[in-house]
């Protein structure tokens, strides 16, 4: 799933922050909790006020994580 959502981060850059964390790291790990991630993948879809919006778990298409982040913007 790594290329395809470093494929979107030039797609995007100017209007929504993708970020990837590892959650085997402490921060990533944190951030599972925080989520309640429980399974890798997992896409947490987070509008500009800190809302959870979505979260898509296991491994999806481009065009479903493309529908997703512009549905943030």
């Amino acid at each position: 799933m790594a290329p395809i959502v470093n494929g979107l981060k030039p797609q995007y850059e100017d209007e929504v922050a993708i970020r990837i964390y590892n959650a085997e790291t402490e921060a990533g790990a944190a951030l599972a909790e925080e989520y309640g991630v429980q399974f890798v993948p997992t896409f947490v879809f987070v509008d500009s006020n800190g809302e959870v919006v979505n979260t898509i778990i296991g491994e999806t298409t481009e065009n479903t994580l493309k529908a997703e982040l512009d549905r943030l913007e």
